[in-house]
């Protein structure tokens, strides 16, 4: 069997395990990376550990210790109060304002999955007290989330143009971001137009009777959450204006906090997302073993020759919306663009267009109740029917499945190819 079915397969069969069984994929990724390394393709260990991403480790670690502190000392709870408060008794603005705090988090430096667990509850507690539709504030909040993922401040955004600035090709942040905010407003457009109407899955009184919560934070921010909130404009001006490293800026912001508010911050280090973190390191280093030992540059070949570009473009959009319903989009994202890279280079493709296609592809059906977001969704869900609630969501999903990848084929790739 040849080196490069057996990486392949390898890779198929982390994804499949790590799916089924409760085991980080990045271990599975390590573990695969050391024994395909140097059992099949022939690699030395300090081969092997030049693919570490350390930038990204050092970004990834610094931003996600810097929010655990903002969310410990309250100023998370603040900024996503002020957002609510813009609604002022507008009941049909408060998905969108759920949307647009969702964005602004994510566009800052919060992990998907963090922003939507802050807002979640928030989100189903309104829908259950305004009697709004959960599944629609549920999944425009996870749009929101993905609609600022892709900045360049954000980990999904350092981690696509961190892998596309080591080629030969050039992705604007700009043009990626926008793909993706842009799409995720009009997802959200569509299902608050399409489904706002639609009925809930109600309980019955009796069970669905639950006390209220008050779940906005009121009074004024202390000196505290002043410092916390001049640290992040200084994070996003010293990243964007200086463009100094943002996870040493994040590294520094978040131990300032902390030595002022030791009591309240001794275990601020837990909020570091250590599971993401292990994930994309895993997956950075097998795919980065891949690249060197040339079987990311044949398996390119092979698929630029199934048919024309713009057909087989489709085929990867489908292929990373079907597999990431299932799996970690992180982990999708790192395994495909150094897929697609070599089709760009050798094609008409837009870089950029083909790109941002996959990430939109790969981050849209998160909606899925097997993913972190849809789980949170499903489980904070108030006074509805579980059961008829969760297949709404799979409903949903499957709708982005079919229908995701080829609007952000049809929008981003066709027309600039």
């Amino acid at each position: 069997m040849s080196p490069e079915v057996i990486s392949i397969g390898a890779l198929l069969v982390m994804f499949v395990v790590g799916t089924v069984l409760p085991i980080n994929l990045g271990i599975l990724a390590f573990v695969a990376t050391f024994t395909v390394g140097t059992a099949s393709l022939g690699l030395t260990e300090d081969e092997i550990f030049e693919g570490f991403p350390v930038k990204l480790f050092v970004t990834i670690v610094g931003v996600t210790y810097l929010f655990s502190v903002a969310r410990r000392n309250g100023t998370i709870d603040l900024l996503v109060a002020a957002g609510v408060r813009l609604v002022r008794g507008k009941v049909a603005l408060i998905p969108w304002v759920l949307f647009l705090v969702a964005a602004l988090l994510t566009a800052f430096g919060t992990f998907t999955p963090a922003a939507v667990a802050i807002l979640v509850p928030i989100a189903m507690n309104f829908a259950y007290r305004y009697k709004l539709n959960p599944l629609v504030v549920g999944m425009m909040v996870i749009s929101g989330g993905h609609a600022g993922a892709f900045s360049p401040l954000a980990v999904s955004g350092a981690l696509v143009l961190g892998m596309v600035d080591k080629t030969d090709l050039h992705v604007s942040p700009v043009a990626l971001f926008t793909a993706s905010f842009v799409i995720n407003l009009l997802l959200s457009l569509l299902t608050y137009v399409l489904l706002a109407k639609r009925p809930v899955p109600l309980l019955d009184q009796d069970e669905a009777a639950d006390e209220d919560e008050d779940t906005a934070a009121s009074g004024r921010p202390d000196w505290r959450q002043w410092l916390t909130l001049a640290c992040l404009l200084g994070l996003v001006v010293g990243a964007l204006g200086f463009q100094l490293e943002i996870g040493f800026l994040a590294l520094v912001a978040g131990a300032l906090l902390a030595l002022v508010d030791m009591k309240r911050q001794e275990k601020a280090v837990d909020g570091i997302s250590w599971a993401t973190l292990l994930l994309v390191a895993g997956m950075m280093t097998y795919i980065a073993m891949l690249e060197k030992a040339g079987v990311i540059e044949e398996i390119s070949e092979h698929a630029a020759g199934l048919g024309a570009p713009l057909v087989v473009a489709l085929l990867l959009c489908f292929t990373v919306a079907v597999t990431s319903a299932f799996a970690s989009s992180t982990a999708i994202l790192t395994a495909i663009i150094p897929i697609a890279v070599p089709l760009l280079l050798s094609s008409h493709l837009s870089a950029a267009g083909l790109i941002a296609a996959l990430a939109v592809s790969t981050t849209i059906v998160d909606t899925s109740p097997f993913s972190t977001n849809g789980a949170l969704v499903l489980a904070n869900a108030r006074g509805v029917d579980a059961r008829r609630f969760y297949r709404q969501v799979i409903g949903y999903t499957g709708g982005i499945v079919a229908l995701g990848p080829v609007v952000a084929w049809g929008a981003l790739v066709l027309p600039w190819s």
